[in-house]
């Protein structure tokens, strides 16, 4: 959005929404939304440079409603955990891990996000036993295992999905790592494919231990999901589905109904496939 307060728009009413889809850099995007009181989505801050972006919209709480969507996929993968987690009476442990094919990566702004994030901070951002922590060095490195049992080195992420899913549930114990790398799609020579490994740890509604490991796979890679999660969080702010929202701070978890965002991603080709030691 750069520079310009105006963001190179005509002055008109025209407009219902606001979407950042890359780095808000200079925050004009949400201040031309606040001025006029519009839906604002953001999904390129990343966990490490939220500060100046939350401060702005708290110092104008009552002026529009934000959605702080900088999670994978916009969201859809704290989403899909929530639904799974419905099988659960107590979650202790959520890993999620997630494979970024390197020619998915998005274009040159999208590159250029990720390279950001990534200079930010090598560090990962986890919740164990309860507290938030940082983590670095080889205390940040994992495993990530794509559909086809092939590990990949991965690296454990500062994200939003961390507090959203440890929030939303009550987990003690949250991590999010991805690894880039070739996906299971070019393997198999086809396209790259987008493939998120998640495994959840607990008790079911009968007390006894619970585990389940499940892959979100899209033959198609990142992109259809990323603009599937942009346009729930869309269609949620303006009305669309769904009391109206109000004024102030929001993130997916807290607008969209997961049951109704698996419905979605099932209609663009998402599958959920059960992963080698699955209860």
């Amino acid at each position: 959005m750069g520079a310009r307060g105006d963001l190179g728009l005509q002055e008109t009413e025209g407009y219902s929404a606001v979407v950042a889809t890359v780095w808000d850099s200079h925050l004009n995007g949400l201040r031309f939304a606040q001025d006029r009181g519009l839906p604002y989505v953001s999904i390129s801050s990343g966990l490490v440079d939220l500060g100046p972006e939350v401060v702005a919209a708290g110092l104008r709480a009552g002026a529009a409603p934000i959605l702080l969507a900088s999670h994978w996929y916009a969201g859809l993968v704290v989403l899909a955990v929530l639904g799974l987690a419905k099988e659960f009476d107590r979650l202790d442990t959520i890993e999620v891990s997630g494979v970024l094919d390197e020619q998915d990566g998005g274009g040159p702004a999208a590159m250029a996000d990720m390279e950001r994030l990534l200079a930010a901070t090598s560090a990962g951002h986890v919740r164990r036993d309860g507290v938030f922590h940082w983590v670095s060095g080889p205390d940040a490195e994992v495993e990530v295992t794509g559909v086809d049992g092939t590990v990949l080195p991965g690296q454990i992420v500062p994200i939003l999905d961390v507090p959203s899913l440890a929030l939303a549930t009550g987990a003690p114990n949250v991590r999010f790592a991805f690894a880039v790398g070739e996906s299971v799609g070019r393997r198999r020579g086809g396209p790259a494919s987008a493939e998120v490994r998640i495994d959840l740890e607990g008790v079911d509604r009968a007390g006894a231990p619970l585990r389940m490991s499940r892959y979100l796979f899209h033959p198609e890679g990142q992109r259809p999901l990323t603009a599937l999660g942009v346009a729930l969080g869309v269609e949620r702010l303006l009305g669309l589905r769904g009391a109206p929202v109000p004024p102030g701070l929001h993130t997916p978890e807290a607008l969209i109904d997961p049951g109704y965002a698996a419905e979605r991603m099932a209609e663009i080709g998402t599958t959920f496939v059960g992963a080698h030691g699955d209860r």
